[in-house]
Formats: C-alpha cells, structure tokens, sequence
C-alpha cells in the first residue's frame, strides 16, 4: 500500500499573488481592449454580411468579456497561492503548481544539470524570483516561481552545491 501523496512543506512568498494579479490584470487588459478594437472595426464597417443582432449589439462583446473574466482575475493568484508550494527535502525537490490542473514535480537533486534564478521585472519590483531547475531529464526543466529573493538564492545554491556533491559521489 503507497502513502497518500502530502503537501509539499513550504509555500511561495505572498507577495507572488501580487505577481499573479498583475500578470492576470494585463491578460485582462489586453483581452478586452482587444475586443473593444474588434467592437469598433464590425461597428464602422457596415458588413451586410452580419446578423443584424450582432451588428446592433457588438459593444456588448467587451462588456461580457469583462464580465466573464473578471472573477477569474479576482481568484486565479488566490487559488495559485493555496495551490503552489515546494520543498527540498534529502536528495530529492518536490514543487506542486497549478490552478486549473495541477502539477506535481519530483525531481531527483543527482539528476540537475544547472539551476538558474531568474528574475522578470514584476518580480524585480516585488522582490521575487523563480528557480530554473534543469536536468537531464526529455521533461526538461522544472521552476518554482514566486520566490522571495533570498530564498531563491540560497535554494538555487543548496540545489547546485548538492548536485555537485552527488556527482562527485557517483564517480
């Protein structure tokens, strides 16, 4: 009989929903700017084409867009706080991820190749950063995002310095 699969220990900062919400925010932005382009083109152009229901109605486009969305800006970096945690335990990082699907990722430390922290410019501002974790693996690599900087510093150091270790064990 297997154990049931347990939580990873450690959760990412809380600030990584802050990260979650902007990026969602500018997927928001982006998709209902989008369709109110779409809106004013069909608007103006007088395509006889087009259902006159549609045509007479196409700014309500942006607005169900904006209305079916929104909830998921509001609770998509929530629900990924909750969800996403890692740990680093013996010879072995666990990470879960996910909001619609979840992932969960064991990778063995004798596996690494490099380990890589990597900052975009929301996380710069916030003070965050991911983990690359790649190995040799066809799966390629593996990242924890939403680190506070300093922990992703020192996991990405103990990674490395581990990997390093168990590669000279095994020759």
């Amino acid at each position: 009989m297997t154990a049931p699969l347990r939580d990873p220990a450690h959760r990412v900062s809380r600030r990584a929903i802050t990260l979650w919400l902007l990026e969602a925010l500018i997927g928001f932005a982006l998709l209902v700017g989008g369709s109110v382009l779409v809106a004013s083109w069909i608007d103006g152009s007088g395509w006889s084409w087009l259902p006159s229901w549609v045509s007479e109605h196409i700014w309500w486009l942006p607005v169900a867009l904006a209305v079916v969305e929104l909830p998921f800006v509001v609770i998509e970096p929530l629900w990924r706080y909750a969800v996403h945690r890692w740990e680093l335990s013996g010879d072995v990082v666990y990470a879960r991820s996910g909001w619609f699907s979840r992932q969960w990722v064991f990778v063995p430390v004798s596996r690494i190749q490099t380990v890589d922290k990597e900052q975009g410019w929301f996380e710069r501002i916030l003070r965050l950063a991911t983990v690359e974790i790649r190995t040799a693996s066809y799966a390629g690599s593996s990242s924890i995002k939403g680190l506070d900087v300093g922990v992703a510093a020192r996991l990405a150091e103990d990674l490395a310095h581990r990997a390093h270790e168990l590669r000279d064990d095994a020759t």
